[in-house]
């Protein structure tokens, strides 16, 4: 049976965290100290949560740093398995 996509982590960080507490991009984009555009590419899965996003979300939402680069992590990895019969490269491991 195929996965299905895990949700980006911005998924998670709008409906989890920002819509319970009733915080806007903007509002919360001040609180953890980057801009709103840095905090909208997030949520709006255009940009992935880097080490420095995932320690900040994680000190505000109470979370780990860790929780959240597994999350970007694992939406990146089934994102790319999609995309593995475009990857050219020679297995040489076969080879051996």
């Amino acid at each position: 049976m195929p996965m299905h996509s895990p949700p980006h982590p911005g998924e998670i960080v709008r409906w989890e965290c920002l819509e319970p507490l009733g915080l806007t991009v903007t509002r919360a984009a001040q609180g953890l100290g980057v801009t709103r555009q840095a905090l909208s590419s997030v949520v709006n899965a255009k940009a992935g949560v880097s080490v420095e996003m995932a320690r900040r979300l994680s000190k505000a939402f109470g979370s780990t740093p860790e929780t959240w680069l597994r999350m970007q992590m694992a939406h990146d990895l089934w994102e790319s398995r999609q995309r593995t019969a475009e990857v050219d490269v020679e297995d040489f491991a076969a080879a051996s």
